[in-house]
């Protein structure tokens, strides 16, 4: 696990290139998942709430008791209009199909849409690690 955490820390490096933008959507559950101990989750929460104050990076928490337009997802990530990378159990699958990379951005723009941001993603993002003691 911690290999895994400290391999997306070394990738996410690349958010602190300001001529790219990035837009980050996660579940509000998954800032209190217990996949790592304590500090490590204590430094994750810390590193998203660092990231969540750049401004190439806006950064949305899709609240626990948000209306659902979208069903819960795998992880994927849209590159551009061309790839989306979705992460399975046991892979990475690379999506390039127009149409179905089409679907990942329309299921990305719903769950966009459910998001909060600014302040009070952080402040639920500042909650999660606050429970952490």
């Amino acid at each position: 696990m911690e290999q895994a955490v400290q391999a997306r820390l070394d990738r996410s490096r690349v958010l602190n290139d300001a001529g790219r933008q990035f837009a980050l959507i996660l579940e509000e559950a998954v800032l209190y998942y217990g996949v790592c101990d304590d500090e490590a989750l204590a430094g994750q929460l810390d590193h998203l709430l660092g990231v969540s104050s750049l401004p190439n990076v806006s950064v949305g928490i899709i609240p626990f008791r948000a209306r659902r337009t979208v069903w819960p997802l795998e992880a994927f990530y849209a590159f551009d209009d061309n790839l989306v990378a979705v992460e399975t159990l046991t892979a990475e699958i690379n999506v390039t199909a127009p149409g179905e990379v089409r679907t990942y951005l329309r299921a990305f723009a719903g769950l966009a849409g459910i998001a909060v941001r600014g302040a009070e993603a952080r402040s639920r993002i500042a909650k999660a690690r606050s429970a952490l003691g």
